[in-house]
């Protein structure tokens, strides 16, 4: 009962993996982290002997630190390379990643793939008005509100400037659609104050969208730049609405 106290306060599950050890004659190899003087990590092998077990533990504090801080600056170089520093969510160069990957994916699963790019309207003139500080806020406040909607599955990006695009694996045209204009109501809900937009006294979002079944043979270049030939249209016919590309 002491032994198996003890392990219980070292892992709630070790005991029982040591009986196993007992029972099945395999060898259980494991890393474990209990704090004890200037030392907390400890590789330890627990071995079948007779009717009981054997262990060998040795101290691994200083090669397991070095391994923490290995892959803490991994995620940093990861995050650094796509993530957008701004608004921490993914970045141009992860937006284009995924959607050649998910052009791929989507295809081989015969799945719909829909796209869409999200622009602040007047943006320029609210930063000129504002400040460029309170631009900044404004758009991590509206990916903040975008994060609210999206699906694991799906990626959302800045995809520069002003813009921001969505990326919705499987979903079809009647799908992005409602995200459209969900993420409209969304932005609207936010109320920021915008006194030199033309459309509306809050920041206001146009958006180009569009939807198609992906082809191996094909490259989504060419489906990228009509969703974003359907964000031109969108802002040319006024603003704070959404246009739906028109598939040739």
């Amino acid at each position: 009962p002491l032994l198996k106290h003890f392990l219980q306060r070292l892992d709630p599950g070790l005991f029982d993996r040591l009986v196993a050890v007992v029972e099945t004659g395999e060898a259980l190899e494991e890393d474990l982290y209990y704090e004890f003087a200037e030392s907390c990590w400890y590789h330890f092998v627990a071995v079948k002997l007779g009717d009981g077990f054997a262990i060998t533990v040795r101290d691994i504090t200083p090669r397991k630190r070095l391994e923490l801080e290995l892959q803490a600056a991994n995620q940093q170089l990861y995050d650094l390379a796509h993530r957008d520093g701004l608004t921490q969510i993914a970045n141009r160069r992860s937006f284009d990643l995924t959607l050649r990957r998910e052009w791929q994916t989507q295809a081989n699963h015969q799945r719909p793939l829909s796209l869409l790019l999200i622009d602040v309207d007047y943006f320029k003139p609210y930063n000129d008005v504002y400040s460029h500080q309170k631009g900044d806020e404004c758009l991590r406040q509206i990916a903040q509100a975008l994060q609210k909607i999206t699906q694991p599955t799906d990626l959302l990006a800045r995809y520069g400037g002003e813009e921001f695009a969505l990326i919705l694996p499987g979903r079809d045209l009647k799908m992005a659609i409602a995200v459209a204009e969900n993420i409209q109501a969304l932005v609207q809900q936010l109320q920021i104050r915008h006194q030199v937009s033309d459309v509306s006294e809050y920041v206001t979002v146009s958006i180009g969208l569009g939807s198609t079944m992906p082809t191996i043979a094909l490259d989504p270049d060419p489906f990228l730049q009509q969703v974003d030939q359907a964000l031109y249209q969108a802002k040319q016919q006024g603003r704070n609405r959404y246009r739906v590309v028109e598939m040739g």
